[in-house]
């Protein structure tokens, strides 16, 4: 089981951090008091494969000692859970700033304490919590994006690939394009099976048809294209923290060229690294 711990000073983006990990397969739990963190264990290990990968949320709000959480990490310890802690920071000016442009208020902030004092006593007393750290991310200068990727560095099993999910649609555009789509792509212009007597009633996963249609070089040269704009394309949306991707093949009826266009790519993103799912809308409608 993976276990791990994000703590950090309020403002630095623990709560983007979380999502992320959430995004990529992690089970995240959001200020769970220090004392239920070796319950929460024991019964993440008692149900294997259910909770493989957990996350938790400990910061300032649950107090401004860390006695609570040092023994709760003892009994991971006693357990025989290994944990790893993720600490997340920013500079005070940064917090500072975020802080005023949001108009929230700072948890240590009260009882006439302004909200530089706010941000210097949590950063005294996260401290001890800092030093025991695994992963320390400075968010000063990290776009959303940045951030996202120095998680996927650091916990993304299989690469950052994983973290996005693609979805390769085939449709009909006689009944309409999809309206989840991100990309779509019109390939009405290659030879059409259906006026082949033996194809009309089969399917672009039908070997017949796909043959047909990729027996053209022009299919071939679409799909060298449309691989090499993938290529290029996919990681850019990592990148940028784009989590789902949906593609459109589209043709007259949905059931001959875009099937196989969709089948063809579908595998190629596959090959990529990335997770794929395949999708024909249309194929089997009169």
């Amino acid at each position: 089981m993976e276990f791990v711990i994000i703590s950090g000073l309020s403002g630095a983006g623990k709560s983007k951090t979380a999502s992320i990990l959430e995004d990529i397969g992690f089970y995240v739990v959001d200020n769970l008091p220090a004392a239920l963190i070796p319950k929460l264990a024991e019964l993440c290990m008692a149900s294997p494969g259910k909770y493989d990968r957990v996350a938790l949320v400990t910061d300032i709000r649950g107090g401004q000692t860390f006695d609570g959480l040092f023994e709760a990490l003892e009994a991971l310890q006693d357990l025989g859970c290994a944990y790893r802690i993720l600490f997340v920071e920013a500079g005070e000016e940064t917090i500072i700033k975020r802080y005023k442009e949001t108009r929230r208020s700072h948890p240590l902030a009260r009882s006439g304490r302004s909200l530089d004092e706010a941000v210097r006593l949590e950063k005294t007393a996260l401290a001890p919590v800092r030093s025991r750290a695994e992963y320390i991310i400075d968010t000063s200068a990290l776009s959303t994006a940045k951030l996202r990727g120095e998680v996927l560095r650091l916990f993304g099993n299989g690469g950052a690939q994983q973290a996005m999910s693609v979805s390769v649609i085939s449709f009909g555009f006689k009944y309409g394009i999809p309206i989840e789509a991100d990309l779509v792509f019109d390939v009405r212009f290659l030879p059409n099976p259906y006026y082949i007597a033996e194809l009309r009633h089969q399917t672009g996963l039908d070997d017949g048809v796909y043959n047909f249609v990729f027996g053209y070089q022009q299919t071939k040269d679409f799909m060298q294209y449309l691989e090499n704009l993938m290529s290029f394309l996919l990681p850019l949306y990592v990148e940028e923290g784009k989590t789902a991707l949906v593609i459109g093949i589209g043709c007259t009826g949905g059931q001959h060229r875009s099937v196989a266009v969709t089948k063809a790519l579908a595998d190629f993103i596959k090959q990529k690294g990335y997770s794929v799912s395949e999708n024909h809308r249309d194929m089997t409608r009169a």
